[in-house]
């Protein structure tokens, strides 16, 4: 493969749309990107037009397609929101309804039902997942239990449905495929992890029919090639994975225990399981980090709901400051003693508690309280959550017998703050690694295509082009950890719906 072809992936997200063009170093040689409009119809649920993404994509890919000049583009990888259910109409590919967001808790109630029929126990066996409206079976479910015509037309075979991949997977290729990876799969609901196929039992349960789903590929595969009017040329579809799994992948998260932590809108800790599938015990999802030549690489996961958003919305909706970058400033300036604590709880609590009914909550707030001690309860209410998370995922690793982590490679927005990198570092005992590269979501997916088209040869060499722009190393005492660290669980356990009478 000649030296001078290019990646282009594709990294649709939930706030935006990126197109990044690699070369093959993995450094960005050009990125466009446009911001995804949020719908909100009623609290708790959230929406995105699915022909707003489309075409976004479509604007992106154009214009850093473009910026390749006379290289080649080799492949193209696709990346995105997972858990996000989209409803088209298989023939036209218009869009049914406007697609579900992982977000959204409108199926708070179903999944209650579901749990209490004694479901969880089963469908955590066969998916890796915990029963909660953050997947995407009861998304369908409800779109089919809600929207009479679609229910109608998907009993017919006149509907797809599927997640954000398989969407533009389609419209990529002009309605010629219906296809999805396994990391996306298996983050339904609906996959059986250990066969890597649709459990039909489960798609039962939630009323989906097996024809409307999409056929489940390896993450390095032939998706079709994209119509040259999309991206002014053809270019073959060969990499898609799910965000968080692209984003291991980018970080060359290729042996059992190598964790990483993404912080985007949310943060998401993958660790490498290896070829086992782990059963969690403490309320860790299993799921698929990637599945080459029919074999999967199993991982870990916990999931944080609000980590940049957190920081937005204390921008935004408290209008605390106006640059994101203002926050490194105010943390440092803050008293470090002040006992304020920041639960992010707006949409309920994710891993480990997946607590749908928790809620937000500033504690600790005296008449010397300023926003510089806010602004620094929400950016250590991010390292907090992440030791949350790494608690639970130690456990389960020498549960499996597995090491526990030696270090935690970081990628995402918020790693730019070197003041929470290092709190990070202090709150979780490990040495905390920057990705040199920042956009390692969608690095993931240009390795991912990049493998299949031939510019690498292996996983090693992958591994040999990962680079760390900067290694915190904690400084903390154990004892201030650890007591800083108390505070925050008795700040939560206040917060959870069996504690905030307490309150």
């Amino acid at each position: 493969m000649a030296r001078d072809s290019y990646l282009l992936a594709i990294d649709q997200g939930t706030t935006s749309t990126r197109a990044i063009l690699f070369d093959v170093e993995g450094r960005p040689a050009a990125l466009a990107a446009e911001t995804l409009k949020q719908i909100y119809p009623q609290p708790g649920w959230v929406e995105h037009d699915p022909d707003e993404i489309w075409h976004a994509v479509r604007d992106v890919g154009r214009k850093v397609a473009e910026a390749a000049d006379d290289g080649s583009i080799a492949a193209l990888g696709i990346t995105n929101q997972r858990e996000t259910a989209v409803v088209w109409d298989r023939r036209t590919g218009v869009p049914l309804h406007n697609a579900i967001v992982w977000q959204d808790r409108r199926t708070a109630e179903l999944c209650a039902n579901l749990r209490s029929e004694g479901l969880e126990a089963e469908i955590t066996e066969k998916t890796g997942l915990l029963i909660d409206p953050y997947f995407s079976a009861t998304k369908f479910a409800w779109l089919l239990d809600n929207q009479p015509e679609i229910q109608r037309r998907a009993r017919d075979g006149e509907v797809c449905f599927g997640t954000v991949d398989s969407w533009l997977i389609y419209k990529m290729t002009n309605g010629g495929r219906h296809l999805t990876d396994a990391t996306n799969a298996s983050r339904t609901m609906l996959l059986d992890i250990r066969s890597g196929r649709w459990d039909g039992g489960l798609l039962r349960r939630f009323g989906i029919a097996p024809e409307t789903m999409p056929e489940v590929c390896d993450c390095q595969a032939d998706y079709g090639q994209t119509a040259v009017e999309h991206f002014g040329r053809a270019i073959p579809v060969m990499g898609v994975a799910g965000d968080q799994q692209a984003a291991a992948f980018g970080q060359a998260c290729f042996e059992p225990g190598s964790i990483k932590a993404t912080y985007g809108t949310g943060c998401f800790i993958l660790v490498n399981t290896g070829s086992e599938k782990v059963a969690s015990r403490n309320r860790m999802l299993g799921t698929i980090a990637y599945q080459l030549d029919g074999k999967r690489t199993y991982a870990l996961e916990g999931s944080i709901f609000m980590a940049g958003a957190t920081i937005q919305w204390l921008r935004d909706n408290l209008g605390l400051f106006k640059d994101v970058a203002e926050t490194e400033h105010l943390a440092r300036a803050a008293d470090d003693r002040s006992g304020v604590h920041l639960v992010p709880a707006f949409q309920g609590l994710g891993a480990p508690f997946w607590d749908a009914d928790a809620r937000g909550a500033i504690l600790g707030l005296t008449r010397a309280s300023s926003k510089a001690e806010i602004v620094r309860a929400g950016l250590e209410s991010v390292a907090f959550q992440t030791r949350d998370l790494l608690e639970a995922i130690t456990r389960d690793l020498a549960a499996a017998s597995l090491a526990a982590p030696a270090s935690l490679r970081v990628d995402g927005g918020m790693t730019a703050n070197a003041w929470l990198m290092q709190f990070l570092a202090d709150i979780a005992g490990l040495p905390v690694e920057v990705a040199s590269v920042a956009e390692t979501t969608a690095l993931g997916a240009a390795f991912h295509a990049g493998r299949r088209a031939g510019l690498f040869r292996s996983e090693d060499e992958l591994s040999r082009l990962w680079k760390a722009s900067r290694v915190f190393t904690p400084a903390m005492s154990e004892a201030e950890r650890e007591e800083r660290y108390g505070a925050w669980t008795r700040a939560v356990e206040r917060v959870r719906s069996h504690g905030r009478a307490a309150m």
